[in-house]
């Protein structure tokens, strides 16, 4: 199936399902819909951080520290985060990713209700050709560093910066 044809749940402001639309069309007309990203660390505890195909519908070429993507109608962010995150590193058998927050994100004509995820992959992985043109598995410093070059999605920046200060507040409030 073409992606653009993919029919998404259409979500308000409270993240309450308000229709349905095909996925081109609710990224050419801003309509709000769901994503899910997931962080995925191996057994070093580096992430796995990417360069999407230049056939991607958004943000094409462009590096990403997350896998996920979009959530299907009907479906739940749960199942989305483990779809999503099996098909972008091309494995099976992934421990259910573990949900840590959701934000609106919002920029430039879009709109999405993110869920933010972490995985452990120790797991080889072998990505989706289709989806990511380069891989590599980074330590948080070089994450960081690279971050300062290259073309990045803009929503995994958010995101990522959303992960941090939700693991500083963690760890200041004995969570972590």
């Amino acid at each position: 199936m073409n992606p653009a044809d993919e029919i998404l749940d259409i979500v308000d402001e409270n993240d309450e399902v308000v229709g349905q639309a095909p996925r081109g069309e609710a990224t050419a007309r801003g309509l709000r819909h769901r994503c899910v990203f997931i962080e995925a660390r191996d057994a070093g505890g580096r992430v796995f951080v990417h360069r999407r195909t230049a056939t991607k519908m958004l943000f094409p070429s462009h590096y990403d520290m997350f896998v996920g993507g979009v959530v299907g109608a009907g479906e739940t962010y749960d199942d989305a985060a483990l779809r999503e995150a099996e098909e972008e590193l091309g494995v099976r058998g992934l421990p259910r990713p573990e949900p840590l927050f959701t934000f609106l994100y919002e920029a430039d004509g879009h709109s999405w209700w993110s869920r933010v995820y972490q995985v452990r992959c120790e797991l080889p992985v072998d990505p989706q050709k289709e989806e990511i043109e380069w891989h590599g598995f980074l330590t948080d410093e070089e994450v960081a560093e690279r971050l300062t070059t290259g073309a990045w999605t803009p929503d995994g920046v958010e995101a990522y910066h959303r992960l941090r200060e939700f693991r500083q507040e963690s760890s200041e409030s004995g969570l972590s």
